[in-house]
């Protein structure tokens, strides 16, 4: 009971920080919307901090599980058009799952007031996919898929425009499915100009 009222508590927590930011959320507002009071929010975490710390170690968790991580690596695909179906299948949880969404909500917002928050930030939307994509790129090299070049130069040229889409998405969700067609039409740009 306690873990699951834990886990209710994040998941709250989320969605306040995404829509209010950390400054904005209060621990009595958060505790209301769950049908606790104040004191009940203090039994499982001791301060706002606590839970916006365990948040984001949920939520760093829950991203490599869905969507890789330089640590967490997904296959090396063993052609170009498998490049795309992983592209798109990427972006697909990138830009449909919801607290993927609200994360980066969340990572947004406060990178300029949390030191935490602005690293996050800077490996999800940049060194992160970067270093993802420079051994995806080596591996495909190494298995023929792709022409030789600096991997590391591809994987920013590749991972920056379908970045800049999904941002997109975040600030005007009516381009979504534009946005989508635009990630897959530019991956098949790139398989046509890189791949072997």
């Amino acid at each position: 009971m306690a873990r699951d009222t834990k886990e209710r508590i994040l998941s709250a927590a989320l969605e306040m920080f995404a829509e209010k930011g950390y400054e904005g959320t209060n621990i009595r507002e958060l505790a209301a919307s769950l049908g606790l009071v104040k004191s009940g929010i203090y039994k499982h975490f001791e301060s706002k901090e606590a839970i916006w710390n365990a948040l984001l170690d949920r939520m760093i968790a829950y991203y490599a599980a869905r969507f890789g991580s330089a640590e967490h690596m997904p296959p090396v695909p063993d052609s170009a058009e498998g490049l795309v179906a992983m592209t798109m299948r990427m972006a697909d949880i990138t830009i449909h799952d919801e607290k993927i969404v609200m994360t980066r909500k969340v990572l947004t917002i406060e990178q300029f007031r949390d030191a935490r928050a602005r690293e996050l930030a800077t490996r999800h939307f940049l060194t992160g996919l970067a270093e993802m994509f420079t051994a995806i790129f080596a591996g495909m090299m190494d298995n023929g898929s792709l022409k030789r070049d600096d991997p590391a130069m591809l994987a920013f040229a590749y991972t920056s425009p379908i970045s800049a889409l999904i941002r997109l998405c975040d600030r005007e969700p009516e381009k979504t499915e534009e946005a989508f067609a635009g990630i897959e039409a530019f991956s098949r740009h790139f398989i046509g100009t890189y791949g072997a």
